[in-house]
């Protein structure tokens, strides 16, 4: 397997953002149904679910409409919703997208200003896919699963260590195309030096803990390494689903730029 590019961009002179994304179809599947964009300033994947090829038609559509939307240069909780609408209007259209359970989650994150003009992230979230940040040596998980088994562990009837073998573990509560639209939760993150997000599909969860994940991060400071460690390691692990990940760098200061982003 050929080694993930990392791409560059800088951000005037104080902000330079490093990042990588890679997808496999895992060791079971028949198809891949994920999808991602990694395109500055937006940062997004997208696990579909549906029968035949319906999910890769859900999380396809999704990725080429915020595509779209970079396109235009507005990327607004507004646009979002604009473009997650024609995404669901996509989904329904298509004709092989007949299941009742076509959809995909759909999480990431954006660059965006602050109130006070400084730099953060927006974070994105709907369904069971992930954002994580690492930062002063700990990984926290930024979003919250929309799950049945999140629910359970809220309402204290599971442990978190008893979510993985629960029968409904794969069961989420909201989706993009599966019903009416609905919008993503939003998170904000400040900016600091050497931060890294990782967005990912449950395919990498379902195989590497939280801690492995970390691990992966320590062991490789380019974000290109370090997603295919994790991806090589999810493979290993068994592959169950399709593994689908973005790792980003944050690099604050006046740092050179290690590789031009053709998208400058």
């Amino acid at each position: 397997m050929p080694e993930t590019t990392t791409q560059t961009h800088r951000v005037g002179d104080e902000l330079q953002l490093a990042w990588a994304g890679v997808t496999d179809q895992g060791r079971r599947r028949e198809n891949n149904q994920d999808a991602f964009l990694a395109r500055f300033p937006l940062f997004v994947v997208a696990d579909g679910m549906g029968g035949h090829a319906g999910g890769e038609i859900a999380s396809q559509s999704t990725i080429e409409r915020l595509d779209e939307m970079v396109d235009d240069g507005s990327i607004t909780d507004e646009a979002i919703q604009a473009a997650l609408r024609r995404a669901v209007e996509d989904i329904h259209q298509h004709p092989e997208a007949t299941d009742e359970g076509t959809g995909t989650t759909l999480t990431g994150a954006f660059l965006d200003r602050a109130e006070d003009g400084s730099w953060q992230w927006t974070v994105l979230n709907i369904g069971d896919s992930r954002v994580y940040l690492a930062r002063d040596d700990r990984l926290l998980q930024v979003t919250t699963d929309h799950s049945v088994v999140q629910e359970l562990i809220a309402s204290g009837k599971i442990s978190p260590e008893e979510a993985d073998a629960h029968p409904y573990s794969n069961v989420i509560t909201r989706a993009v195309g599966a019903s009416e639209l609905v919008a993503p939760d939003y998170v904000t993150v400040d900016l600091r030096d050497e931060d890294r997000l990782v967005i990912c599909s449950d395919g990498l969860t379902k195989e590497l803990t939280d801690y492995g994940i970390l691990h992966f991060l320590r062991e490789n400071e380019d974000p290109g390494a370090a997603a295919d460690a994790m991806l090589d390691a999810a493979l290993e692990n068994g592959g169950r689903d399709n593994v689908t990940l973005i790792v980003l760098r944050v690099i604050l200061g006046d740092s050179p730029s290690t590789e031009a982003d053709s998208r400058k």
